[in-house]
């Protein structure tokens, strides 16, 4: 099966219904479904290998996903705030392309090999393409889309989705036409992000309304949420914490959210305080923490609402404690902790995270990742409890290792998070000659708090044993993050060098 597929039947199945909206512009299915397929005709006929889009959210995204589908030509969506640099290094690796960018910017790229054009000059060719149905390629071996890995830490590697991966996920997740036609979701998470890709194909299957927020602004997504009816939103938690400072600053009503029913987020770990203001100011709201990786095309696990409310409401602190796991696998995905000799841990035993299922590619352009049996090693570091629930850690490499001793950034961040002055915070490993490594702390004050570093000290000390103890301590305005909400711990890092 070729993911084209979903638009097809989508259209098919109702064609009249709203597709997608984009600032004033509404695309019915069969009117999206018609572009994608004029699309197709433009992509097969330029001899292009690749197609991608560099650009923000616009119509432009989901109409080159499905019609590149159509042609059996990858899709590259490319992160349109790279340097100049690393952009040209990426798209030298992506040559022939057919590469559609901001209108303003066509002249940045006339070096490119292959065919660019302007988003607005693309929209407009599709109208002179022939109007019949484009002969899909079907080959669900075929790759679907390329992602260029983050690059958090080192160069980007091209992670392969392959048509049967991504096909495995929908099917596995969304029902088809599952969606009520007043129903809409709101997408603002980017276009180059594996959250933003599945949020577009999931939508299609299951007939529900895309509504496109081109760039991300608190204030914008509340309003647009208000404006379109908005009925489902995926944010990333540093959207989260934007959104719930706006509502609790009295900035906007929570009243005028009375359309939104569903809240999923992912991307990054969510502080523990953010989740329970959000279940707190938005009680009618049902909250999904998802958790995956662009090589498991997506989500691997959910924390579902009633495991949210329940955990919320509850006075046991091992059930109030699964508001800061991920939640538990998909029916098809098998999970294993194992330790650095690939031995599978225990229950509450901490290693690294290893996934399996038909929706996990592991494939890079350059190798695959792939272990024995299928199995895929995410570099994520967590436990699984005895019920099931995973909780993250952070990845592998972030383990900080003080006396031999293996020490979870996550276990302080977590404990700090807890203090009514502390916005952000981060614990990163620093070289140190008595222990190999230290423990670094980067601290975001709320505005007007004070807080001293031993009073800092005084709270880790309470819960924890000394060895967590920050040998330095830096206040920082804000922490770096990426547009898909990580937490680019070098970054920080680098400050204490």
């Amino acid at each position: 099966m070729n993911i084209s597929l979903f638009l097809q039947m989508a259209a098919e199945a109702c064609p009249e219904r709203v597709a997608l909206t984009h600032e004033d512009k509404h695309y019915t299915y069969a009117e999206l479904y018609g572009a994608a397929n004029r699309a197709a005709w433009q992509f097969s006929r330029s001899g292009c290998q690749f197609v991608s889009v560099l650009d923000v959210s616009s119509p432009a995204v989901p109409i080159s996903l499905i019609a590149a589908a159509m042609a059996g030509i990858p899709y590259v969506p490319l992160n349109y705030r790279l340097s100049e640099q690393q952009l040209k290094e990426l798209l030298d690796r992506i040559e022939p392309v057919f590469l559609i960018v901001d209108d303003h910017t066509t002249a940045d790229f006339e070096q490119v090999e292959g065919k660019v054009q302007g988003r607005k000059a693309f929209m407009a060719s599709l109208a002179a393409e022939p109007g019949e149905n484009f002969a899909c390629v079907e080959d669900p071996s075929g790759v679907a889309i390329q992602l260029f890995t983050s690059g958090t830490t080192g160069t980007p590697k091209a992670a392969l989705l392959r048509h049967e991966h991504l096909v495995s996920y929908i099917l596995g997740s969304v029902e088809f036409m599952g969606a009520a036609e007043e129903q809409a979701t709101l997408v603002s998470v980017p276009p180059y992000h594996i959250a933003g890709i599945s949020a577009v194909m999931s939508s299609i299957y299951a007939c529900r309304r895309i509504v496109q927020l081109p760039s991300f602004d608190a204030m914008d997504w509340l309003n647009l949420c208000s404006q379109e009816q908005v009925t489902n939103a995926f944010v990333v938690p540093t959207m989260m914490t934007r959104i719930i400072d706006e509502l609790e600053q009295e900035n906007f009503s929570s009243d005028r959210l009375g359309s939104l029913t569903a809240i999923a987020y992912g991307g990054g770990k969510m502080p523990l305080p953010v989740i329970e203001r959000a279940l707190d100011l938005l009680p009618e709201v049902s909250f999904t923490n998802a958790y995956g990786l662009t090589e498991t095309s997506s989500t691997v696990t959910l924390l579902d609402p009633d495991d949210h409310r329940e955990a919320f409401n509850h006075d046991d602190l091992a059930i109030r404690s699964r508001l800061g796991s991920v939640g538990k696998a998909l029916p098809s995905i098998e999970i294993e902790i194992r330790d650095e000799s690939g031995n599978k841990l225990d229950h509450n035993q901490a290693g690294e995270i290893y996934v399996r299922g038909p929706q996990v590619s592991g494939e890079y352009l350059e190798r695959n990742a792939l272990i024995e049996d299928g199995w895929f090693p995410t570099r994520d570091a967590g436990y699984i409890d005895e019920h099931g629930y995973l909780y993250l850690s952070g990845r592998a490499d972030d383990v900080i290792v003080r006396g031999g001793e293996n020490i979870s950034p996550a276990e302080i961040e977590d404990v700090l998070y807890q203090h009514s002055s502390i916005s952000d915070v981060a614990a990163v490993a620093v070289p140190s000659e008595q222990w190999g490594e230290a423990i670094a702390l980067a601290v975001v004050l709320k505005p007007g708090a004070e807080l001293a570093e031993e009073d800092i000290r005084s709270l880790i000390r309470s819960k924890l044993r000394s060895s967590r103890l920050p040998e330095v301590i830096q206040f920082s305005q804000e922490l770096p993050y990426n547009e898909a909400g990580k937490l680019l711990r070098r970054v920080i890092k680098s400050w204490f060098s």
